[in-house]
Formats: C-alpha cells, sequence, structure tokens
C-alpha cells in the first residue's frame, strides 16, 4: 500500500511492489502478446521519459481541456453524490482511473462536502478485477459505498470484465458490491453514468506514469502470489517528468473557477443503449474495412488511440480531421514511429488506432 508520487491522502494504491526488468522492444513485447506465449498483464513495456516537445502538447492540453473537464468532474461527483448519499468510497481502476479517482475525491470534497475513501485497484482483460484488493476495501468500508472509476470507455471491455468479476464474488454474498462504472467519458454507452459522452482529450491520457504516480499499468504475473494484491512497477527515475501533481493542481484550480450549474440528470438507459448500438457499429465497420478478425486490435477514442501508440504496435492511425488541437499529440506519435495516418472525416470519434498483427507485417 502507497501513494505513489501523489500527495498522502489522495490516494492508496492497492499494488505489489515488483522487481520486474520493463521489455525494451515494443515489437517483441507485441509478439509475445500475440503469439500467446505471454499474457500481457504478465509483462510490461519500458516507459521512456516523454520528450521536451511532447511535454509541451501535454501542457497546452491541460490549459485547452482544463475547463471541460472540470464541468464534466463536477457533473459526475454530483451523480455519484446523487447515487451515494450515504458513505463514498471510490475505487479507481488502474492506471487511467487513478488520476480520474483523485479529481473526483477533490470534487466530492470541496464542491459537495463529502470526504471521500479513495482506492487505486488492479483489473485486467480476460484475468479480472483483484478481488483480493476489493476484500481488504470491504473489510474497512461498506459494500453499498463503492463506486468504481475509469477513465473512459472504449469498447466496454472493461465494463464487462468488472461485471463478470463482481457476479462471480457476489455469489452467495449478504452484502453486494455493485457493479456501477462511472467514467469521465462514456463513448460505448457501457459506463453506469459519466460527464460526458464527447469524445474529447483528457489529458491525463496524453502521459503514462508521468501523471498517473510514477505507477505502471498492473501486473499479474509468476511473482503474485494467492494472497497478493496485483503487481507494479514504480518509476522514482521519472521524477523530473513527474506531472501526477501538477496536474491535479491545474484542474482542481479549474473545478474551483467552474460557475455552479444545475445536477445534471442521469444517464437514461434509451441514451446507454444508442451509445452501445453506435459503438459496435463502428468496430464492426472498422474490422470489414480493414480486414480484421479481432475487434481487440481496434482501439476507438482520443484516450485509447494515445495508449495504444505510446505503447503498441499501430498499424495505423485514423482521425476525423489532422487539423484537430485534440489530436496534435497523436499525429506527433505516429510521425515518430512511422505510423500511417487516414482521415475519414464521417469518423463518428476522433481518433481510432489499428494495432499491427504481427504475422502479417
Amino acid at each position: 500500500m502507497f501513494h505513489g508520487s501523489y500527495a498522502p491522502g489522495e490516494v492508496t494504491f492497492l499494488l505489489k511492489h515488483l522487481a520486474l526488468q520493463p521489455i525494451e522492444d515494443v515489437q517483441e513485447k507485441e509478439r509475445l502478446i500475440q503469439s500467446g506465449r505471454r499474457h500481457y498483464s504478465e509483462i510490461v513495456g519500458i516507459e521512456r521519459r516523454p520528450s521536451p516537445e511532447y511535454l509541451r502538447l501535454f501542457e497546452q492540453a491541460v490549459t485547452g481541456n482544463a475547463r471541460q473537464m472540470a464541468r464534466d468532474l463536477l457533473h459526475l461527483a454530483g451523480k455519484i453524490r446523487r447515487a451515494r448519499p450515504g458513505a463514498v468510497t471510490l475505487v479507481s481502476l488502474a492506471r487511467a482511473g487513478t488520476p480520474i479517482g483523485i479529481l473526483l475525491r477533490h470534487a466530492l470534497a470541496d464542491h459537495l462536502g463529502c470526504e471521500a475513501a479513495h482506492y487505486s485497484v488492479s483489473i485486467i482483460r480476460d484475468r479480472g478485477l483483484d478481488l483480493n484488493a476489493l476484500s481488504y476495501i470491504l473489510a474497512r468500508h461498506p459494500a453499498e459505498s463503492l463506486v468504481f472509476v475509469d477513465g473512459w470507455t472504449g469498447k466496454g471491455v472493461i465494463a464487462s470484465e468488472l461485471q463478470r468479476s463482481l457476479a462471480q464474488f457476489n455469489r452467495g454474498r449478504s452484502a453486494q458490491v455493485p457493479d456501477d462504472l462511472y467514467v469521465l467519458c462514456d463513448l460505448s454507452g457501457h459506463a453506469r453514468d459519466c460527464g460526458t459522452a464527447e469524445d474529447y482529450l483528457i489529458p491525463s491520457a496524453v502521459l503514462n506514469a508521468t501523471v498517473s504516480g510514477l505507477v505502471s499499468r498492473s501486473i499479474l504475473n509468476e511473482q503474485i502470489g494467492p494472497a497478493d494484491f496485483h503487481g507494479c512497477l514504480y518509476f522514482p527515475e521519472l521524477q523530473a517528468e513527474d506531472r501526477s501533481r501538477w496536474f491535479v493542481d491545474r484542474i482542481r484550480e479549474a473545478m474551483a473557477a467552474q460557475p455552479a450549474e444545475p445536477d445534471a440528470a442521469p444517464l437514461a438507459d434509451a441514451e446507454r443503449q444508442a451509445r452501445r448500438e453506435r459503438s459496435q457499429a463502428l468496430v464492426q465497420e472498422l474490422m470489414a474495412r480493414y480486414a480484421i478478425a479481432d475487434p481487440n486490435y481496434i482501439k476507438p477514442g482520443i484516450g485509447e488511440a494515445t495508449r495504444s501508440l505510446l505503447r503498441r504496435v499501430p498499424r495505423l492511425l485514423i482521425l476525423r480531421d489532422t487539423d484537430l488541437p485534440e489530436v496534435r499529440h497523436l499525429v506527433l506519435l505516429a510521425h515518430e514511429q512511422g505510423v500511417p495516418v487516414e482521415t475519414i472525416p464521417h469518423l463518428p470519434l476522433k481518433a481510432v488506432s489499428i494495432i499491427q498483427k504481427l504475422s502479417d507485417a
């Protein structure tokens, strides 16, 4: 249990520190994953220092999007408070959910007078939620107070993983843990509620560890015992480039300057279903257009596209408009990596990336 490079009290990471050598060759990492020799959660790539130019793009993203992010955070905090009028325990999904959980904790305390506990736990596609971490939280907080938090939904994979894990965990239990997932941006209609459905640049998506408390994404390999939390790496060597606290401070300032607005209505089931159908239609269209057999190779939305360009081997970056300020960092990453960029003006999202199937390369 630790708080990374964040201020004490802002978050408790329920993750086990591991000694693990990151894989420097992204192509080799991708081959291990695509061949099935290693699950993606068993290995981790090296975290490279962001270049000065890329850090400038991040800071521009904060300047350009802080107001909208602040408004969406306050809307989301209001929805959470309405759903949890008593105690609130935020459980952010490491690692994209961590900065959002910290900011929601501040929004609840500063604007709604609600002091929420905040933990960050691991959830892994095909492996599920860290149930040891969940049990730790439930030993200290009532089940009905839990609220799961993430940054955004792409295709809804993690939301579905959360539902499956909790359905299994809740079986036979008197105190049921709600599987409510709240996200800042819900593109796929899989969240219980959200701040917005607009595909805009959430600045914390632009960086990796250096906006996430210097913590790696979560790891589940042979170093994790039956009673352990899922694991992570910590990167103190990136301290000079760390923008984790700086980012929280800037968005808190933007929330403080945000005028009071009427409470946003909860997300209606019909709207949630419409988003799901649009998301599924887009994935099917792209699979047919680019002859893709596995939907996991499609990463919809600015957040998912950014993550794939930072960590994976992209085949293609698709943009609605290459001149949009929200995609400048994507254009830079694609240029640096030699990834082709295609424009589809009718694209319902601002960005989609497609992962390279290495057997076809």
